[in-house]
Protein backbone atom coordinates (compact mmCIF):
# COMPACT_ATOMS: atom_id res chain seq x y z
CA UNK A 1 0.00 0.00 0.00
CA UNK A 2 1.16 3.10 -0.89
CA UNK A 3 0.71 5.08 2.62
CA UNK A 4 1.34 9.07 0.60
CA UNK A 5 -0.62 10.07 -1.99
CA UNK A 6 1.10 9.81 -5.52
CA UNK A 7 -0.12 12.96 -7.65
CA UNK A 8 -1.31 10.81 -10.55
CA UNK A 9 -2.40 7.47 -10.97
CA UNK A 10 -2.92 6.54 -14.79
CA UNK A 11 -5.00 3.43 -15.73
CA UNK A 12 -3.81 2.18 -19.10
CA UNK A 13 -0.29 1.38 -20.65
CA UNK A 14 -0.62 1.84 -23.71
CA UNK A 15 0.59 4.92 -25.54
CA UNK A 16 -0.92 7.49 -24.37
CA UNK A 17 -1.18 6.18 -20.87
CA UNK A 18 2.51 5.95 -21.16
CA UNK A 19 3.12 9.11 -22.74
CA UNK A 20 1.55 10.82 -20.03
CA UNK A 21 3.15 9.30 -17.30
CA UNK A 22 6.57 10.09 -18.96
CA UNK A 23 5.42 13.62 -19.65
CA UNK A 24 4.21 14.19 -15.80
CA UNK A 25 7.29 12.24 -14.41
CA UNK A 26 9.44 15.18 -16.43
CA UNK A 27 7.64 17.44 -14.41
CA UNK A 28 8.34 16.43 -11.02
CA UNK A 29 5.02 14.68 -10.55
CA UNK A 30 4.54 11.60 -8.72
CA UNK A 31 3.15 8.59 -10.78
CA UNK A 32 1.69 5.40 -10.75
CA UNK A 33 0.80 3.26 -13.78
CA UNK A 34 -0.99 0.79 -13.71
CA UNK A 35 -1.36 -1.45 -16.86
CA UNK A 36 -4.20 -4.62 -17.14
CA UNK A 37 -1.66 -7.18 -19.32
CA UNK A 38 1.49 -5.87 -21.08
CA UNK A 39 2.96 -2.65 -21.96
CA UNK A 40 1.12 -1.78 -25.39
CA UNK A 41 -0.65 -5.47 -25.53
CA UNK A 42 -3.23 -4.66 -27.06
CA UNK A 43 -4.26 -1.08 -29.37
CA UNK A 44 -0.37 0.48 -29.27
CA UNK A 45 0.88 -3.07 -30.86
CA UNK A 46 -1.46 -3.51 -33.38
CA UNK A 47 -1.02 -0.01 -35.57
CA UNK A 48 -0.06 0.32 -39.08
CA UNK A 49 3.64 1.23 -37.53
CA UNK A 50 3.45 4.72 -39.07
CA UNK A 51 4.06 8.09 -37.71
CA UNK A 52 2.29 10.08 -40.01
CA UNK A 53 -0.53 12.99 -40.41
CA UNK A 54 -3.15 10.78 -42.10
CA UNK A 55 -3.28 12.33 -45.94
CA UNK A 56 -7.08 10.89 -45.85
CA UNK A 57 -7.86 12.64 -43.10
CA UNK A 58 -7.91 16.47 -45.51
CA UNK A 59 -10.75 14.49 -47.19
CA UNK A 60 -12.92 14.61 -43.91
CA UNK A 61 -11.38 18.33 -43.35
CA UNK A 62 -9.87 17.51 -40.02
CA UNK A 63 -7.25 20.02 -40.64
CA UNK A 64 -6.23 20.61 -37.56
CA UNK A 65 -5.49 16.97 -36.47
CA UNK A 66 -3.22 16.69 -39.59
CA UNK A 67 -1.28 19.83 -38.95
CA UNK A 68 -0.42 18.68 -35.28
CA UNK A 69 0.24 15.25 -36.55
CA UNK A 70 2.99 16.49 -39.21
CA UNK A 71 4.60 18.85 -36.58
CA UNK A 72 4.79 15.58 -34.65
CA UNK A 73 6.11 13.81 -37.36
CA UNK A 74 8.90 16.43 -37.31
CA UNK A 75 9.70 15.92 -33.29
CA UNK A 76 9.57 12.49 -32.97
CA UNK A 77 11.93 11.82 -35.82
CA UNK A 78 14.44 13.70 -33.88
CA UNK A 79 13.68 12.32 -30.36
CA UNK A 80 13.80 8.26 -31.44
CA UNK A 81 15.57 8.28 -34.76
CA UNK A 82 16.67 4.32 -33.59
CA UNK A 83 12.96 3.30 -33.92
CA UNK A 84 11.76 6.08 -36.32
CA UNK A 85 12.88 6.04 -39.92
CA UNK A 86 11.48 8.51 -42.87
CA UNK A 87 9.77 6.57 -45.39
CA UNK A 88 8.70 7.62 -49.38
CA UNK A 89 4.94 6.87 -50.28
CA UNK A 90 3.98 5.86 -53.75
CA UNK A 91 0.73 6.84 -54.61
CA UNK A 92 -0.25 5.61 -58.06
CA UNK A 93 -2.95 7.05 -59.76
CA UNK A 94 -5.96 5.23 -60.22
CA UNK A 95 -7.83 6.71 -63.01
CA UNK A 96 -11.37 5.29 -61.71
CA UNK A 97 -11.14 7.35 -57.95
CA UNK A 98 -9.48 10.50 -57.21
CA UNK A 99 -8.78 12.45 -60.07
CA UNK A 100 -5.17 13.17 -60.16
CA UNK A 101 -5.54 16.75 -59.44
CA UNK A 102 -6.85 16.38 -56.14
CA UNK A 103 -4.52 14.54 -55.37
CA UNK A 104 -1.87 16.42 -56.48
CA UNK A 105 -3.53 19.49 -54.75
CA UNK A 106 -4.07 17.57 -51.06
CA UNK A 107 -0.09 16.13 -51.85
CA UNK A 108 0.95 19.96 -51.46
CA UNK A 109 -1.58 20.71 -48.68
CA UNK A 110 -0.06 18.01 -47.01
CA UNK A 111 3.66 19.15 -47.31
CA UNK A 112 3.15 22.48 -45.99
CA UNK A 113 0.38 22.08 -43.22
CA UNK A 114 2.57 20.77 -40.78
CA UNK A 115 5.92 23.02 -41.22
CA UNK A 116 7.97 20.12 -42.62
CA UNK A 117 11.34 20.82 -42.24
CA UNK A 118 13.59 17.49 -42.83
CA UNK A 119 11.71 15.39 -44.80
CA UNK A 120 11.67 15.69 -48.93
CA UNK A 121 8.42 17.08 -50.29
CA UNK A 122 6.10 15.55 -53.09
CA UNK A 123 7.30 14.67 -56.50
CA UNK A 124 5.62 13.02 -59.61
CA UNK A 125 6.45 9.77 -60.84
CA UNK A 126 6.01 8.12 -64.09
CA UNK A 127 5.77 4.75 -63.00
CA UNK A 128 6.38 3.46 -66.74
CA UNK A 129 10.06 4.31 -66.15
CA UNK A 130 10.49 5.08 -62.58
CA UNK A 131 11.96 1.85 -60.77
CA UNK A 132 9.38 2.30 -58.42
CA UNK A 133 6.63 1.28 -60.47
CA UNK A 134 8.14 -1.92 -61.12
CA UNK A 135 6.04 -4.88 -60.27
CA UNK A 136 2.61 -2.44 -60.35
CA UNK A 137 0.07 -3.53 -63.53
CA UNK A 138 0.83 -1.84 -66.62
CA UNK A 139 -2.27 0.54 -66.62
CA UNK A 140 -0.89 2.60 -63.06
CA UNK A 141 1.19 4.74 -65.65
CA UNK A 142 1.98 8.08 -63.14
CA UNK A 143 1.28 8.58 -59.68
CA UNK A 144 3.03 10.86 -56.70
CA UNK A 145 5.86 10.35 -54.12
CA UNK A 146 5.40 12.05 -50.45
CA UNK A 147 7.38 11.56 -47.29
CA UNK A 148 6.14 10.01 -44.15
CA UNK A 149 7.75 7.99 -41.36
CA UNK A 150 7.51 4.42 -39.70
CA UNK A 151 8.26 3.30 -36.20
CA UNK A 152 8.48 0.68 -34.09
CA UNK A 153 5.05 0.62 -32.13
CA UNK A 154 5.41 -1.31 -29.29
CA UNK A 155 8.85 -0.46 -28.80
CA UNK A 156 8.16 2.83 -28.64
CA UNK A 157 5.67 2.62 -25.64
CA UNK A 158 7.97 0.38 -23.89
CA UNK A 159 10.77 3.79 -23.91
CA UNK A 160 8.14 5.53 -23.55
CA UNK A 161 7.97 3.40 -19.82
CA UNK A 162 11.38 3.02 -19.35
CA UNK A 163 11.84 7.21 -19.62
CA UNK A 164 8.87 7.66 -16.91
CA UNK A 165 10.11 5.16 -14.76
CA UNK A 166 13.78 6.51 -14.71
CA UNK A 167 12.19 9.99 -13.76
CA UNK A 168 10.49 8.21 -10.89
CA UNK A 169 7.20 6.92 -12.08
CA UNK A 170 6.03 3.71 -11.08
CA UNK A 171 5.23 1.26 -13.72
CA UNK A 172 3.34 -1.31 -12.50
CA UNK A 173 2.25 -4.30 -15.80
CA UNK A 174 -0.43 -7.28 -15.29
CA UNK A 175 -2.08 -5.13 -12.39
CA UNK A 176 -5.51 -3.96 -13.15
CA UNK A 177 -7.19 -1.40 -11.78
CA UNK A 178 -10.34 -2.90 -10.25
CA UNK A 179 -12.00 0.04 -7.47
CA UNK A 180 -11.48 3.79 -7.50
CA UNK A 181 -13.57 5.94 -5.61
CA UNK A 182 -13.14 9.86 -4.20
CA UNK A 183 -12.75 10.00 -0.71
CA UNK A 184 -11.87 12.97 1.26
CA UNK A 185 -10.09 14.90 -1.73
CA UNK A 186 -8.23 11.89 -2.88
CA UNK A 187 -9.00 9.05 -5.18
CA UNK A 188 -8.52 5.31 -3.14
CA UNK A 189 -7.85 2.64 -5.81
CA UNK A 190 -7.01 -0.80 -5.36
CA UNK A 191 -4.93 -2.68 -8.10
CA UNK A 192 -4.84 -6.39 -8.36
CA UNK A 193 -2.13 -8.17 -9.69
CA UNK A 194 -2.44 -11.46 -12.01
CA UNK A 195 -2.50 -14.20 -9.68
CA UNK A 196 -4.49 -12.02 -6.87
CA UNK A 197 -2.10 -9.72 -4.98
CA UNK A 198 -4.18 -6.27 -4.04
CA UNK A 199 -3.00 -2.99 -3.27
CA UNK A 200 -4.20 0.38 -2.50
CA UNK A 201 -3.04 3.48 -4.38
CA UNK A 202 -4.15 6.86 -2.67
CA UNK A 203 -3.80 9.54 -5.80
CA UNK A 204 -4.56 12.84 -6.20
CA UNK A 205 -6.10 12.80 -9.56
CA UNK A 206 -6.74 9.17 -12.00
CA UNK A 207 -6.12 9.05 -15.48
CA UNK A 208 -8.29 6.57 -17.56
CA UNK A 209 -6.42 6.06 -20.80
CA UNK A 210 -7.69 2.84 -20.73
CA UNK A 211 -8.18 2.47 -24.76
CA UNK A 212 -10.89 0.37 -25.55
CA UNK A 213 -11.71 -0.56 -21.84
CA UNK A 214 -11.98 3.53 -20.88
CA UNK A 215 -15.54 2.82 -20.58
CA UNK A 216 -15.17 0.12 -18.22
CA UNK A 217 -12.57 2.45 -15.93
CA UNK A 218 -15.07 5.00 -16.17
CA UNK A 219 -17.89 2.61 -14.56
CA UNK A 220 -15.37 1.80 -11.86
CA UNK A 221 -15.37 5.21 -10.97
CA UNK A 222 -18.68 5.98 -10.38
CA UNK A 223 -18.12 9.27 -12.23
CA UNK A 224 -21.29 9.60 -14.28
CA UNK A 225 -20.96 9.68 -18.12
CA UNK A 226 -20.68 13.26 -19.75
CA UNK A 227 -22.04 12.00 -22.92
CA UNK A 228 -18.71 11.27 -24.82
CA UNK A 229 -17.75 8.09 -25.62
CA UNK A 230 -15.56 5.77 -27.65
CA UNK A 231 -16.75 3.77 -31.25
CA UNK A 232 -14.44 0.75 -31.44
CA UNK A 233 -13.07 -0.33 -34.59
CA UNK A 234 -11.07 -3.24 -35.67
CA UNK A 235 -8.61 -2.66 -37.84
CA UNK A 236 -6.82 -6.13 -39.07
CA UNK A 237 -3.06 -5.76 -41.12
CA UNK A 238 -1.43 -8.84 -42.90
CA UNK A 239 2.08 -9.89 -43.19
CA UNK A 240 3.10 -11.46 -46.48
CA UNK A 241 6.73 -12.25 -48.17
CA UNK A 242 8.34 -9.32 -49.68
CA UNK A 243 6.38 -7.90 -52.51
CA UNK A 244 8.42 -5.78 -54.64
CA UNK A 245 12.01 -4.41 -54.59
CA UNK A 246 13.13 -0.75 -52.79
CA UNK A 247 12.88 0.67 -49.79
CA UNK A 248 9.54 2.67 -50.46
CA UNK A 249 6.05 1.93 -49.05
CA UNK A 250 2.83 2.25 -51.37
CA UNK A 251 -0.48 4.20 -50.59
CA UNK A 252 -3.26 2.16 -52.43
CA UNK A 253 -7.20 3.82 -53.20
CA UNK A 254 -9.32 1.22 -52.56
CA UNK A 255 -12.39 1.10 -54.97
CA UNK A 256 -15.03 1.59 -51.30
CA UNK A 257 -13.13 4.54 -50.94
CA UNK A 258 -10.40 3.48 -48.25
CA UNK A 259 -6.68 3.64 -48.45
CA UNK A 260 -4.66 0.52 -48.09
CA UNK A 261 -0.93 0.67 -47.32
CA UNK A 262 2.16 -1.99 -48.56
CA UNK A 263 5.15 -1.28 -46.00
CA UNK A 264 8.72 -2.34 -46.43
CA UNK A 265 8.91 -4.72 -42.98
CA UNK A 266 11.46 -6.34 -41.16
CA UNK A 267 13.79 -6.76 -44.26
CA UNK A 268 12.32 -10.19 -45.54
CA UNK A 269 8.25 -8.96 -45.54
CA UNK A 270 5.70 -6.87 -46.73
CA UNK A 271 3.09 -5.05 -44.37
CA UNK A 272 -0.26 -4.42 -45.74
CA UNK A 273 -3.49 -2.35 -43.76
CA UNK A 274 -5.52 -1.40 -42.57
CA UNK A 275 -9.43 -2.62 -42.29
CA UNK A 276 -11.84 -0.51 -40.37
CA UNK A 277 -14.84 -2.28 -39.48
CA UNK A 278 -17.40 -1.33 -36.43
CA UNK A 279 -16.45 -4.19 -33.23
CA UNK A 280 -18.84 -4.89 -30.38
CA UNK A 281 -16.99 -8.07 -28.79
CA UNK A 282 -14.24 -8.46 -26.29
CA UNK A 283 -11.24 -6.54 -27.21
CA UNK A 284 -8.51 -8.80 -25.66
CA UNK A 285 -10.25 -11.31 -28.59
CA UNK A 286 -9.87 -9.83 -31.71
CA UNK A 287 -8.68 -11.57 -34.71
CA UNK A 288 -8.44 -11.06 -38.66
CA UNK A 289 -11.13 -12.56 -40.40
CA UNK A 290 -10.95 -14.27 -43.34
CA UNK A 291 -13.03 -11.69 -44.86
CA UNK A 292 -10.27 -8.55 -44.07
CA UNK A 293 -7.62 -10.95 -45.07
CA UNK A 294 -9.20 -11.78 -48.68
CA UNK A 295 -10.00 -7.93 -48.83
CA UNK A 296 -6.49 -6.95 -48.48
CA UNK A 297 -5.16 -9.43 -50.84
CA UNK A 298 -7.61 -8.16 -53.12
CA UNK A 299 -6.89 -4.39 -52.93
CA UNK A 300 -2.96 -5.66 -53.84
CA UNK A 301 -4.46 -7.64 -56.83
CA UNK A 302 -5.31 -4.27 -58.02
CA UNK A 303 -1.98 -2.71 -58.44
CA UNK A 304 0.51 -5.00 -58.59
CA UNK A 305 0.92 -8.03 -61.04
CA UNK A 306 1.55 -11.13 -58.77
CA UNK A 307 -0.04 -10.09 -55.46
CA UNK A 308 -0.04 -12.59 -52.82
CA UNK A 309 -2.98 -14.89 -51.36
CA UNK A 310 -4.14 -15.54 -48.53
CA UNK A 311 -1.99 -18.68 -48.08
CA UNK A 312 1.35 -16.03 -48.67
CA UNK A 313 0.13 -14.76 -45.02
CA UNK A 314 3.04 -15.37 -42.23
CA UNK A 315 1.30 -13.45 -39.45
CA UNK A 316 -2.24 -11.59 -39.29
CA UNK A 317 -2.94 -9.53 -36.38
CA UNK A 318 -5.77 -7.23 -35.61
CA UNK A 319 -6.60 -4.43 -32.85
CA UNK A 320 -9.22 -2.60 -31.76
CA UNK A 321 -9.13 1.14 -32.35
CA UNK A 322 -10.65 3.28 -29.62
CA UNK A 323 -11.67 6.10 -31.64
CA UNK A 324 -14.05 9.05 -30.19
CA UNK A 325 -17.43 8.98 -30.99
CA UNK A 326 -18.80 11.99 -33.13
CA UNK A 327 -21.58 10.36 -34.41
CA UNK A 328 -20.22 8.93 -37.53
CA UNK A 329 -21.26 5.96 -39.02
CA UNK A 330 -18.97 4.91 -41.33
CA UNK A 331 -16.07 3.26 -39.45
CA UNK A 332 -13.43 4.79 -42.27
CA UNK A 333 -14.79 8.15 -41.63
CA UNK A 334 -14.57 8.58 -37.52
CA UNK A 335 -12.65 10.94 -36.30
CA UNK A 336 -8.69 9.71 -35.40
CA UNK A 337 -9.49 13.19 -33.03
CA UNK A 338 -9.08 12.71 -29.64
CA UNK A 339 -10.90 14.39 -26.69
CA UNK A 340 -9.95 14.47 -23.10
CA UNK A 341 -13.08 14.74 -20.39
CA UNK A 342 -12.28 16.04 -17.17
CA UNK A 343 -14.31 15.58 -14.07
CA UNK A 344 -13.73 17.61 -11.44
CA UNK A 345 -16.63 18.80 -8.86
CA UNK A 346 -15.61 21.41 -6.45
CA UNK A 347 -12.83 20.29 -4.18
CA UNK A 348 -13.07 16.64 -6.29
CA UNK A 349 -10.17 15.09 -6.73
CA UNK A 350 -9.95 15.17 -11.07
CA UNK A 351 -10.93 12.14 -13.11
CA UNK A 352 -9.11 12.91 -16.58
CA UNK A 353 -10.73 10.90 -19.36
CA UNK A 354 -8.72 10.25 -22.65
CA UNK A 355 -11.22 9.40 -25.57
CA UNK A 356 -9.93 8.38 -29.56
CA UNK A 357 -6.30 9.75 -30.37
CA UNK A 358 -3.94 8.31 -32.68
CA UNK A 359 -0.17 6.98 -31.91
CA UNK A 360 1.77 10.02 -33.73
CA UNK A 361 -0.14 12.66 -31.79
CA UNK A 362 0.79 11.06 -28.04
CA UNK A 363 2.91 13.32 -27.03
CA UNK A 364 0.87 16.50 -27.68
CA UNK A 365 -2.05 14.77 -26.48
CA UNK A 366 0.38 14.44 -22.75
CA UNK A 367 0.99 17.97 -22.69
CA UNK A 368 -2.57 18.55 -23.34
CA UNK A 369 -3.61 16.55 -20.16
CA UNK A 370 -0.84 17.70 -18.01
CA UNK A 371 -2.17 21.48 -19.17
CA UNK A 372 -5.65 20.32 -17.62
CA UNK A 373 -4.36 18.66 -14.77
CA UNK A 374 -1.82 21.82 -13.61
CA UNK A 375 -4.22 23.64 -11.78
CA UNK A 376 -5.32 20.79 -9.72
CA UNK A 377 -2.48 19.46 -8.85
CA UNK A 378 -0.41 22.76 -8.47
CA UNK A 379 2.85 21.96 -10.37
CA UNK A 380 5.01 24.43 -11.91
CA UNK A 381 6.40 22.97 -14.37
CA UNK A 382 5.90 23.49 -17.87
CA UNK A 383 6.46 20.79 -21.18
CA UNK A 384 9.42 19.83 -21.89
CA UNK A 385 9.42 16.68 -24.42
CA UNK A 386 9.46 18.76 -27.63
CA UNK A 387 13.27 19.02 -27.24
CA UNK A 388 13.98 15.40 -25.50
CA UNK A 389 15.25 12.03 -26.48
CA UNK A 390 13.96 8.87 -25.98
CA UNK A 391 15.81 6.43 -24.32
CA UNK A 392 18.70 5.47 -26.77
CA UNK A 393 17.62 8.33 -29.17
CA UNK A 394 20.49 10.07 -28.41
CA UNK A 395 23.29 8.72 -31.12
CA UNK A 396 26.81 9.08 -31.28
CA UNK A 397 28.27 10.32 -34.68
CA UNK A 398 25.27 12.35 -35.91
CA UNK A 399 22.68 9.86 -37.54
CA UNK A 400 21.91 6.46 -37.58
CA UNK A 401 23.80 4.81 -40.33
CA UNK A 402 27.27 6.22 -38.65
CA UNK A 403 26.39 5.08 -35.21
CA UNK A 404 25.79 1.65 -37.00
CA UNK A 405 29.19 2.03 -38.25
CA UNK A 406 30.42 2.35 -34.96
CA UNK A 407 28.93 -0.36 -33.19
CA UNK A 408 29.52 -2.92 -36.17
CA UNK A 409 33.83 -1.52 -34.98
CA UNK A 410 32.60 -2.25 -31.57
CA UNK A 411 31.41 -5.54 -32.07
CA UNK A 412 32.68 -6.81 -35.19
CA UNK A 413 31.49 -10.46 -33.75
CA UNK A 414 28.06 -9.02 -34.05
CA UNK A 415 26.54 -10.16 -37.41
CA UNK A 416 24.37 -9.25 -39.86
CA UNK A 417 21.13 -8.91 -39.53
CA UNK A 418 21.26 -8.92 -35.34
CA UNK A 419 23.75 -5.77 -35.12
CA UNK A 420 21.35 -3.46 -37.12
CA UNK A 421 18.35 -4.87 -35.53
CA UNK A 422 19.92 -4.22 -31.85
CA UNK A 423 21.19 -0.70 -33.29
CA UNK A 424 17.47 -0.14 -34.35
CA UNK A 425 15.83 -1.29 -30.93
CA UNK A 426 17.90 -0.22 -28.43
CA UNK A 427 20.66 3.05 -30.02
CA UNK A 428 23.01 4.27 -27.76
CA UNK A 429 21.53 1.14 -24.96
CA UNK A 430 23.15 -0.90 -27.52
CA UNK A 431 26.66 -1.10 -25.03
CA UNK A 432 24.07 -1.44 -21.76
CA UNK A 433 22.65 -5.05 -23.50
CA UNK A 434 26.05 -6.22 -24.63
CA UNK A 435 27.88 -4.76 -21.69
CA UNK A 436 30.87 -6.82 -20.83
CA UNK A 437 30.64 -9.17 -23.65
CA UNK A 438 33.24 -9.62 -26.31
CA UNK A 439 32.18 -12.67 -28.25
CA UNK A 440 29.03 -14.22 -29.15
CA UNK A 441 29.17 -16.91 -27.19
CA UNK A 442 29.43 -14.32 -24.13
CA UNK A 443 25.52 -13.80 -24.98
CA UNK A 444 24.24 -16.91 -23.25
CA UNK A 445 21.90 -19.54 -24.85
CA UNK A 446 21.15 -18.77 -28.46
CA UNK A 447 17.20 -19.25 -28.84
CA UNK A 448 17.76 -18.35 -32.79
CA UNK A 449 16.85 -15.16 -35.22
CA UNK A 450 19.83 -13.66 -33.67
CA UNK A 451 17.87 -13.98 -29.67
CA UNK A 452 20.08 -14.35 -26.73
CA UNK A 453 19.84 -15.12 -22.95
CA UNK A 454 21.48 -12.06 -22.72
CA UNK A 455 19.09 -9.84 -24.60
CA UNK A 456 16.38 -12.04 -22.62
CA UNK A 457 17.38 -10.68 -19.57
CA UNK A 458 18.02 -6.93 -20.71
CA UNK A 459 14.25 -7.29 -21.60
CA UNK A 460 13.13 -8.56 -18.33
CA UNK A 461 15.48 -6.50 -15.66
CA UNK A 462 14.81 -2.77 -17.88
CA UNK A 463 11.47 -3.25 -20.13
CA UNK A 464 9.01 -5.06 -17.97
CA UNK A 465 8.76 -8.42 -20.27
CA UNK A 466 7.18 -10.78 -18.30
CA UNK A 467 6.04 -13.72 -20.92
CA UNK A 468 7.50 -15.23 -23.99
CA UNK A 469 5.00 -13.62 -26.18
CA UNK A 470 6.12 -10.22 -24.92
CA UNK A 471 9.76 -10.55 -26.37
CA UNK A 472 8.53 -12.23 -29.41
CA UNK A 473 6.05 -10.04 -30.48
CA UNK A 474 6.36 -6.65 -28.76
CA UNK A 475 9.78 -5.86 -27.76
CA UNK A 476 11.51 -7.65 -30.88
CA UNK A 477 9.58 -8.86 -34.00
CA UNK A 478 11.53 -12.45 -33.90
CA UNK A 479 8.60 -14.24 -33.57
CA UNK A 480 8.37 -13.43 -37.46
CA UNK A 481 11.96 -14.41 -38.35
CA UNK A 482 12.16 -18.09 -36.08
CA UNK A 483 11.35 -21.47 -37.13
CA UNK A 484 8.17 -22.92 -35.75
CA UNK A 485 10.46 -25.56 -33.84
CA UNK A 486 12.24 -22.26 -32.40
CA UNK A 487 9.00 -20.25 -31.61
CA UNK A 488 7.44 -23.71 -29.87
CA UNK A 489 10.82 -24.10 -27.70
CA UNK A 490 10.77 -20.31 -26.48
CA UNK A 491 7.44 -19.96 -25.81
CA UNK A 492 7.39 -23.01 -23.34
CA UNK A 493 10.03 -21.96 -21.29
CA UNK A 494 9.48 -19.43 -18.56
CA UNK A 495 11.28 -16.39 -19.02
CA UNK A 496 13.82 -15.48 -15.81
CA UNK A 497 12.52 -13.99 -12.94
CA UNK A 498 12.79 -10.57 -12.07
CA UNK A 499 15.02 -11.14 -9.04
CA UNK A 500 17.39 -13.85 -10.89
CA UNK A 501 17.42 -12.31 -14.66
Amino acid sequence: MYEEPVDLLIAGGGVNGTGVARDAAGRGVSVVLCEQDDLAAWTSSSSSKLIHGGLRYLEHYEFRLVREALAEREVLLRSAPHILHPLRFVLPHHAGLRPGWMLRAGLLLYDHLGGRRSLPGTRRVNLETDPTGEGLKPQYRRGFEYSDAAVDDSRLVALLAVDAAERGARILTRTALTQARRDAGVWRCVLERRGGERQTVTARALVNAAGPWVETVRGLTGVAATGNSVKLVKGSHIVVPRMYPGEQAYTLQGADGRVVFAIPYQGRFTLVGTTDVPYDGDPAHVDASAEEIGYLCRTLGDYFEKPPTPADVAWAYAGVRPLFDDGEDDASAVTRDYVLDVDSEAGAPPLLTIYGGKITTFRRLAEHALEKLQGPLGFEAGPWTADARLPGGDLPGGGFERFRGQAADRYPWLAEPTLSRMCHAYGSRIDAVLAGATAWSDLGEDHGAGLTGREVRYLVEQEWAREPEDVLWRRTKLGLHMSPAERAAFMAAPLPSVATA
